[in-house]
């Protein structure tokens, strides 16, 4: 009890609780902002944005960096796009000073001169998560989905009349019945399976050439997290997975909002034997830790070269797996 009272007002102590402190501020301030429609829309001009332009985000070259820039309530009344600004904006985030942020899609009429003003490019999200910083990545894409989802829930799967999204996008209300749609993300486990001493890697039709990785699924409707990594095993290579251990989660925005969820598989080192599903899967084989290894230095190969193994890019949860289990062998 001395040593913690004693060493309480060191500076690496101080600087964790400002930080802890900082982030339940910037919780509760999110949290009032999403349940507040007035005090939402008067945020929304000290606010910042990320635009897309159908769902394609903004990105801008700086020297030889490439960003997702923040633009201001001033430079969008110069695009004159203050109704839309207003009305179709959605609550992302805020930063350590609590200044919102916003993402709005601009629509195609106004691509090209937002491009030039703001000397910028809308690119393929996949394309923009290839070259922008990691840190960015997972922020803009909470902002496609997000406005993804408002574009696809634009009436009541009940009622089938319109349904108007509050101030923040947090949710969309019926209000012919008063019946509320929250955003919602579909999860899928993604596992990599092992024997102990290689890893088992597999690859679909529509993977780009070469790329091997980890298998994935969707749960089931019932299912545990544990039963969707069993059966998805079982049905995709005919393996019996013995033993499981969770490692992370990501949230996937391709082709819709999905939440992965990341679990090593363990089979038996004598029932190995591979039976892919031909309707599933392209091929899939075990890889030992030198080959993999050896993929885990490799960068992502462009349209033009042809590399027979590689895997996916690091911000994806496969190359995490990946890398967690080369690092134990």
């Amino acid at each position: 009890m001395h040593f913690f009272l004693r060493n309480f007002n060191t500076p690496a102590l101080q600087l964790s609780c400002r930080m802890v402190s900082n982030y339940v501020n910037r919780m509760r301030h999110l949290s009032e902002l999403k349940e507040d429609d007035e005090a939402c829309r008067k945020a929304l001009s000290s606010g910042t944005f990320l635009l897309f332009h159908d769902l394609l985000p903004l990105v801008q070259k700086i020297e030889n960096k490439y960003t997702t820039p923040f633009v201001t309530a001033t430079e969008l009344k110069k695009l004159d796009l203050a109704e839309r600004w207003t009305e179709e904006s959605v609550l992302i985030g805020c930063t350590e000073s609590l200044v919102p942020q916003f993402a709005l899609d601009i629509g195609k009429s106004e691509q090209a001169r937002a491009e030039l003003l703001l000397k910028g490019k809308f690119l393929a999200f996949r394309k923009a998560c290839t070259i922008i910083d990691r840190n960015d990545i997972s922020l803009i894409s909470q902002a496609q989905a997000l406005l993804r989802w408002h574009s696809t829930h634009l009436y009541c799967s009940r009622t089938g009349k319109p349904t108007q999204k509050n101030a923040s996008g947090s949710k969309r209300i019926c209000g012919n019945d008063e019946i509320i749609y929250y955003p919602q993300m579909s999860p899928v486990v993604i596992m990599l399976v092992s024997d102990g001493a290689r890893c088992l890697l597999a690859r679909q039709k529509q993977f780009p050439p070469g790329m091997y990785s980890a298998l994935a699924g969707f749960c089931n409707i019932g299912e545990s997290v544990e039963d969707s990594v069993r059966r998805e095993v079982a049905e995709e290579v005919g393996l019996q997975v013995t033993s499981l251990v969770y490692s992370a989660s990501q949230h996937w925005p391709f082709p819709n909002s999905s939440l992965m969820i990341g679990y090593h598989a363990m089979v038996q080192p004598k029932q190995n034997k591979i039976q892919f599903d031909h309707s599933e899967l392209q091929d899939a084989r075990w890889f030992d830790a030198t080959e993999v290894a050896e993929a885990l230095k490799r960068k992502m190969p462009r349209k033009e070269e042809m590399v027979s193994f590689w895997i996916p890019p690091p911000w994806a949860l496969a190359h995490h797996l990946i890398k967690e289990w080369t690092q134990k062998q």
